[in-house]
């Protein structure tokens, strides 16, 4: 595979670009506000309820717009949120239902009114993000084309980490000329380059040891060899001679002369029958295989025979963690303002993080309370078997209270 070499060039001066590359690429549409006035939004007034006032993680009854602005406001949020996930409605000009048959929520803006409406959220999001913050917004592929060009501009390309493709749902015997479509998408953007990140590794399993990792030493250690060199040529020490050799033509040393024989010294280093050296990656320090950016085995809570609370769209637990676990920290903030059955909520508690959740619906908020209280329910092949229909806790840590806040009447 052909491996690109990054090349400094000089930025072009302003006289010589226009005021579309100078400001990178724009989405317009009609009744885009600017940013002065979004972030001037009327903040919402709410009130604990009597009923749930427990603790200090916050639950909102109310439209995420006016919550967005009341944090915007609030000196223990704004700008101290870690981590932002949220899935909102995708545009599908459809309404949704429990599987009890309870309306959950429409989702009937389409185009740029869904555009627009969306935006005015990420402005606030950003808005409250930490600087080492993260915010994960999921959608499918109607509109991650128009909302990555939204979020470049509100972000910075430059802030864009990954566009992650994960498998949703089973193959599915499509009758209409298309492809089946079984995938959505993740876009994991970062408010400045220094972020909250814990590498997402997944375990090794046998066959992947032996063909990753072959070789084995006298110890009995396993390793592989990889070259000591990059690409792209250096004019410094990792330019230089080392052990009389060059780097190959075009690259560089990945270390300098003198690192190079502290390894070798320390064994790290393979030399090849004809005298090249390569350098020893044991597999004893590898804490797993490192997450990429397709996530095959994160499918929907429905396509899984795990537990859930019924709840349209719901997402499955095991991505959220995964998630949460890369971009924050055990105290840190996870802010999820389309809470829908509260995943994102269940998950940042059960490892330790403090929360905000936002929803509207009547339907999601009943069933966010009941999930708080009772847990969730098994479904799948088994789902009818008596001994098999409890419910499974949810909170296993300490961090389970929470206040409801419902707007001021």
């Amino acid at each position: 595979m052909a491996v690109g070499i990054p090349r400094r060039v000089n930025p072009p001066q302003p006289q010589q670009t226009d005021n579309i590359l100078r400001s990178g690429f724009r989405l317009e549409y009609p009744g885009k506000k600017h940013p002065i006035e979004i972030l001037s939004t009327p903040a919402g007034q709410y009130q604990a309820s009597s009923t749930h006032c427990g603790g200090d993680n916050r639950l909102y009854h109310a439209d995420n717009l006016g919550v967005l602005a009341a944090l915007a406001n609030d000196k223990a949020v704004a700008g101290k949120v870690r981590l932002v996930y949220i899935d909102p409605p995708f545009a599908t000009d459809s309404a949704f239902e429990s599987r009890q048959q309870q309306h959950a929520y429409d989702d009937h803006l389409t185009g740029s009114l869904f555009v627009e409406t969306l935006r005015e959220r990420l402005i606030l999001i950003h808005r409250l993000l930490a600087d080492d913050g993260s915010l994960y917004l999921h959608l499918d592929g109607r509109m991650v084309f128009h909302l990555r060009l939204i979020l470049d501009e509100i972000f910075g390309e430059k802030n864009f980490r990954n566009c992650i493709t994960r498998k949703k749902c089973n193959p599915k015997n499509y009758t209409r000329k298309t492809y089946g479509n079984t995938a959505d998408y993740i876009l994991f953007y970062t408010k400045t380059d220094q972020y909250a990140w814990n590498r997402a590794v997944e375990p090794w399993d046998e066959a992947r040891v032996m063909k990753e990792y072959p070789c084995v030493d006298d110890k009995g250690r396993r390793y592989k060899k990889v070259p000591i060199h990059a690409p792209g040529v250096r004019n410094g020490e990792t330019g230089k001679l080392w052990r009389d050799m060059l780097p190959p033509p075009g690259k560089h040393w990945q270390y300098t002369p003198i690192r190079l024989d502290e390894m070798d010294a320390r064994g790290e280093i393979y030399w090849s029958p004809t005298g090249n050296p390569r350098r020893k990656v044991y597999l004893e320090n590898s804490a797993g295989i490192p997450v990429q950016d397709i996530w095959l085995d994160m499918k929907d809570a429905h396509n899984q025979n795990i537990h859930i609370t019924g709840y349209p769209t719901e997402k499955n637990p095991d991505m959220l963690e995964r998630i949460i676990e890369a971009s924050s920290n055990p105290g840190d903030l996870v802010l999820d303002c389309y809470a829908g059955s509260g995943t994102t909520l269940a998950s940042a508690a059960s490892l330790g993080r403090r929360w905000i959740g936002v929803d509207r619906s009547d339907e999601a908020i009943k069933t966010m309370l009941r999930r708080f209280e009772v847990g969730t329910e098994r479904m799948g092949d088994f789902v009818n078997t008596p001994s098999n229909t409890h419910t499974l806790p949810l909170f296993t840590t300490s961090n389970t209270d929470f206040t409801l806040f419902v707007e001021k009447k």
